[in-house]
């Protein structure tokens, strides 16, 4: 195959432009790419972009009015270091300090972590819960879609040929919001989620007043668990009904068997882990 390295925006889109009928595939960190072309899991292209000498898209800003901002070369390990993210999407800020080891994280890219498109991706659930959208680029063309319509199933997004994911941007939060991700896996950090939880979580005068719970390796895609949030709004804070919602995520979860857990091991942590999170969260809200 042929290697490029595109040096700015316009040679990058012309180079997608030329070779969108399935002959290219452009990558960032490599960290999930180069492993799967060498282990013959996705056919190889003609043409490999690297994206890496583009400056223009890496980057991370926070804005009180539009919100945080992530480019498509924009490091996990920058990701944790931002104070944006750190102090204003702590669920964001767990899930991205818990992909991989250090050297993974100062390669990959949280963009990245999403278009891999695994159903254990730790940022995607807490992304999910602040209302991320993608923005995909193609010559002459960007779109704007939420997460959930990119996360079409396993390894498969709405990227179409000729686009890359430029930036990942999510809404503004209030001072008010706690949040947090828990991850169950073997070996933590080093392992992918056997179960990943996020949830964020306003109070409202003793009351659960905003809730939003995301739920990662227990689905097709990551996924929002709705109903347990509406259980949770608008009622009086306690252990009784932080219960209820648990086991009504567990319920809406989606497991499958597989080497690394049962379906019904992977219910079970659903409920623990989101009992757990939510009293995370509702805890840093007083912070």
């Amino acid at each position: 195959m042929d290697y490029l390295k595109p040096a700015g925006l316009p040679e990058m889109l012309d180079v997608l432009e030329e070779s969108r009928h399935g002959r290219c595939l452009a990558y960032a960190g490599g960290t999930d790419v180069i492993p799967r072309l060498k282990a013959r899991l996705i056919n190889p292209p003609e043409v490999l972009v690297d994206l890496k000498g583009i400056r223009e898209l890496d980057f991370i800003s926070y804005d009180e009015n539009f919100g945080l901002r992530i480019g498509a070369l924009a490091t996990i390990s920058s990701v944790v270091a931002n104070g944006s993210v750190r102090g204003k999407y702590p669920a964001l800020f767990e899930g991205a300090r818990s992909i991989a080891s250090t050297h993974i994280q100062n390669r990959a890219t949280l963009i990245g972590n999403i278009c891999s498109a695994v159903p254990s991706a730790d940022s995607a659930p807490a992304l999910l819960c602040f209302g991320a959208k993608v923005v995909c680029l193609s010559k002459g063309r960007e779109r704007l879609m939420d997460l959930d319509q990119f996360l079409l199933g396993p390894n498969t997004t709405s990227l179409q040929p000729g686009e890359i994911v430029k930036e990942i941007q999510v809404p503004p939060v209030t001072a008010d919001m706690g949040g947090a991700y828990l991850k169950l896996s073997p070996r933590s950090r080093m392992d992918l989620a056997v179960v990943g939880v996020a949830a964020v979580v306003r109070k409202d005068h003793g009351a659960f007043g905003d809730v939003r719970i995301g739920l990662g390796a227990v689905a097709p895609t990551p996924m929002r668990a709705t109903k347990a949030e509406q259980r949770l709004r608008g009622e009086m804070i306690s252990e009784a009904v932080i219960l209820e919602a648990a086991k009504l995520a567990a319920r809406e979860s989606k497991p499958i068997d597989d080497h690394r857990a049962s379906a019904a091991y992977r219910r079970m942590m659903v409920e623990v882990l989101v009992k757990r999170a939510i009293q995370q969260a509702q805890s840093n809200n007083d912070h």
